[in-house]
C-alpha cells in the first residue's frame, strides 16, 4: 500500500497528519508513505524527524484583501499553483499512490486537485467547523470528505457523504507517562506552566508569557515551558527583565517544542490558542487550559473551538482584547492555588477526548485502497 500525504504551513496541519500516518505504519508496517510539502515551513522539519520520506513543492496561499500589492503576489501565487501541479503530477507518477490525503495548509490544494484528476483515489480531511478555502474547493472532488466536527458538513459540497472522524492526535501524546515525562525533562514537583502560540509563535501569547515569566519564575511556585516560534526576541527581552534562560532552573523557553509529547504529559496548566489540533492533545491528556484564540483566523473559529471547552467547565479563556499582564496573573495564580478546581478542569477536557480518530482515518483510507 502506498499513500501520499499533502499538509503544511502549521503543526496544526501537519502533526494529525503525521499521527494517521502513524497509525497506517502500525498497522501495514510494509506500507510506503511519502509526505509532500514545502521546504521553508515547519513540515520540513516535523516529517523526516517522524521518520516519513519527505518531497517539496513550491506553493503560497491567495491574499484576500485586494491591494495593489496582494493582487501582485496572487498573480504570483498563481503561477505558483501552476507550476507546482506539473511538480506534483511527476512526483505522483513516480511513487504510483494508491491514495493521496490531504489535511490543510496551501499545498494541499495542488497535489489532492492534481491527484483528482489523474484518478488517483484522493481523502481530505477538515478540521475546524468553518472550512478553509482550499477544502470548499476540493470537497466537490475528492472520493472522501472527513471532518473533525459534524457542523462543518452544512458549509461543504461534498461529492460524498462525508465522514466524521474527529482530529487524530499522535501515538506519542495517546501513550506516555505522566512520571517519565517529568523524569526525561529533569522536573522537580512544582506544577508545571507549558506556553506556546502555535507552530509559528504568537506574539500576544509571548509578550504575555514574557511578562509571567518575570512575575513568578523566583517565587518557587511553578516551572515553565515555553515555545516561541518565530518571535526571536523573546529571550532577550526576558534577559534584560532579569531571566537568564541559559542559567535559570524552571524556566526552558525555546523556538519549538519538538517533545510536545513529553511536555503536554508532564504539564499542570497549559496556555495557548484555541487550534482544532491543539485542544484535541488538551483533552487527550485532559489538562487544564487558558486559552488565547487567535483573533486573526476565518470566522472567528478559534473562539468558538474554546468556548466548546469553556461550556463544559473544561477550560478557561481569555479573548487577546481582553489580555492583560494582570488578568493572566489571577488566573495562572487561581490555577496554582488550587489544586482541586485545576484537576476537575483537566478531568472534564478528557470526557471531551475522541481518542480514535487515528482508527476512524485509517479506516477511510483502507476503504479508499
Amino acid at each position: 500500500m502506498r499513500i501520499v500525504f499533502a499538509a503544511g504551513g502549521t503543526g496544526g496541519h501537519v502533526n494529525p497528519a503525521i499521527a494517521a500516518a502513524g497509525e497506517i505504519r502500525d498497522r501495514y508496517p510494509d506500507s510506503e508513505i511519502l509526505f509532500i510539502g514545502t521546504k521553508d515551513k515547519i513540515e520540513a522539519n516535523l516529517v523526516p524527524k517522524a521518520g516519513f520520506e519527505f518531497k517539496t513543492i513550491s506553493i503560497s496561499g491567495f491574499h484576500r484583501k485586494l491591494t495593489i500589492k496582494n493582487i501582485g503576489r496572487n498573480i504570483t501565487t498563481l503561477c505558483r499553483f501552476i507550476q507546482s501541479s506539473a511538480a506534483v503530477k511527476g512526483i505522483l507518477k513516480e511513487f504510483k499512490p494508491d491514495a493521496v490525503i490531504g489535511f490543510g495548509g496551501y499545498v494541499s490544494g495542488p497535489v489532492v486537485r492534481t491527484a483528482a484528476r489523474m484518478g488517483i483515489k484522493t481523502a481530505i480531511h477538515e478540521q475546524n467547523a468553518f472550512p478553509g478555502v482550499a477544502n470548499k474547493m476540493l470537497a466537490k472532488h475528492v472520493d472522501a470528505v472527513m471532518l473533525n466536527l459534524p457542523e462543518a458538513k452544512d458549509r461543504l459540497q461534498c461529492k460524498n457523504e462525508p465522514i466524521v472522524t474527529g482530529i487524530p492526535v499522535r501515538n506519542e501524546i495517546l501513550r506516555i507517562d505522566r512520571d517519565f515525562a517529568k523524569a526525561e525533562l529533569g522536573l522537580d514537583d512544582k506544577p508545571l506552566i507549558l506556553s506556546f502560540g502555535g507552530s509559528l509563535g504568537a506574539n500576544g501569547i509571548n509578550t504575555a508569557m514574557v511578562n509571567l515569566i518575570a512575575e513568578l519564575h523566583n517565587t518557587g511556585k511553578c516551572n515553565f515551558i515555553h515555545g516561541y516560534g518565530q518571535s526571536k526576541w523573546v529571550p532577550d527581552t526576558l534577559l534584560e527583565k532579569g531571566v537568564d534562560i541559559e542559567n535559570e532552573k524552571g524556566v526552558d523557553v525555546r523556538e519549538y517544542i519538538y517533545d510536545m509529547d513529553k511536555c503536554l504529559a508532564a504539564s499542570d496548566i497549559i496556555i495557548c490558542r484555541s487550534g482544532a489540533s491543539t485542544l484535541a492533545e488538551i483533552e487527550t491528556v485532559g489538562r487544564a487550559s487558558i486559552l488565547i484564540p487567535s483573533p486573526n483566523v476565518t470566522e472567528n473559529h478559534q473562539y468558538y473551538n474554546a468556548m466548546a471547552l469553556v461550556n463544559n467547565n473544561a477550560a478557561r479563556v481569555i479573548e487577546e482584547k481582553d489580555l492583560t499582564d494582570e488578568r493572566l496573573l489571577a488566573l495562572v495564580n487561581e490555577l496554582l492555588d488550587d489544586d482541586a478546581q485545576r484537576e476537575e478542569i483537566g478531568r472534564n477536557a478528557n470526557k471531551m477526548s475522541v481518542t480514535d480518530a487515528q482508527d476512524r482515518i485509517c479506516d477511510v483510507i483502507i476503504s479508499l485502497v
